[in-house]
């Protein structure tokens, strides 16, 4: 089975701001060439929420994607970080991915609660409620991105990597049993 994973990343929104880290690592990513399932890249995607969150849903209503890992920059933090939810107003959106299981034994991957009330919130909150409202069987996390340097890069790289093969296989035996 060919599992379909889409990957999102964001554009930059500052003058100082060279590339988005989230661009960046899925720059890196598309260049590997042994990833085994299906990768969509919808990259760049523009720092406006509603935009993005249209776009985003236009390219999972035609792809179907199995499983959805929206990623962001976050210039302050020093790790990858899995956010558990996503609000609007006061409505709390949470991933049915089991982040504990996710993220554990992964060197520089934490979880947070905190998807930061800005754009990156926003998609993942529309994708939350795009998926919980069309009942489709698609799991998403977002993943926050700190600043990719020449120390970092690798080890940011290699727990991504984890994180997407722990994501395809956990869908494989979640989707063989439903079978």
């Amino acid at each position: 089975m060919n599992t379909k994973i889409l990957l999102t990343s964001f554009d930059t929104w500052r003058s100082h701001q060279q590339s988005n880290s989230s661009d960046d690592l899925l720059a890196n990513i598309s260049q590997i060439q042994s990833l085994p399932d299906s990768l969509t890249f919808l990259r760049k995607l523009p720092v406006d929420s509603q935009l993005a969150a249209n776009l985003a849903i236009a390219q999972i209503n035609q792809l179907q994607p199995n499983i959805i890992i929206c990623c962001g920059m976050a210039e302050s933090r020093e790790k990858l970080t899995v956010e558990s939810c996503a609000c609007c107003d006061t409505e709390i959106l949470k991933t049915t991915v089991n982040l504990e299981a996710l993220v554990a034994d992964l060197a520089v991957t934490e979880i947070s609660h905190e998807a930061g009330k800005y754009v990156c919130e926003d998609l993942y909150y529309a994708v939350l409620k795009h998926i919980y409202d069309s009942q489709i069987p698609t799991q998403c996390i977002f993943v926050h991105v700190p600043i990719l340097t020449p120390d970092n890069t690798d080890k940011i790289v290699a727990d991504f990597l984890s994180i997407v093969n722990r994501l395809t296989m956990n869908y494989s035996i979640s989707s063989s049993h439903m079978r």
